[in-house]
């Protein structure tokens, strides 16, 4: 079984569009775009997976760099899953933050402005 890493995907498929593109190389076994949990809109990525590597690695390198619905996807094999704590996590938003200088207004390091009560 060969799990697919598919980019660049226009905002506007779904995961059977997916699965027909795939199914011209083979057997797909699954075809998911990744969707926000929020709004339930795509995130432009997806995964397919085909049970038979050989007609996966012939979809991946054909489709690679292919126009599929007005957008230059990229196609390559996923890389397996790696679970890191959550502060080793790229990406996240700012927000509320106790310590560092990152993040939103919400800072309570030295320096950060407004009322000091040490200073009298």
């Amino acid at each position: 079984m060969k799990n697919i890493f598919i980019s660049n995907l226009s905002f506007r498929l779904k995961n059977e569009d997916l699965q027909r593109a795939f199914e011209e190389y083979g057997e797909v076994s699954s075809a998911k775009i990744i969707t926000d949990k929020f709004t339930g809109r795509s995130r432009g990525f997806g995964f397919v997976e085909m049970p038979d590597d050989e007609n996966a690695n012939k979809a991946i390198e054909e489709l690679n760099g292919a126009e599929f619905d007005g957008k230059v996807i990229s196609v390559a094999e996923a890389r397996p899953r790696t679970d890191k704590p959550a502060g080793e996590r790229r990406g996240g938003s700012g927000g509320y933050n106790r310590g560092g200088n990152s993040g939103g207004n919400r800072n309570r390091g030295e320096g950060s402005g407004g009322y000091n009560r040490n200073r009298y």
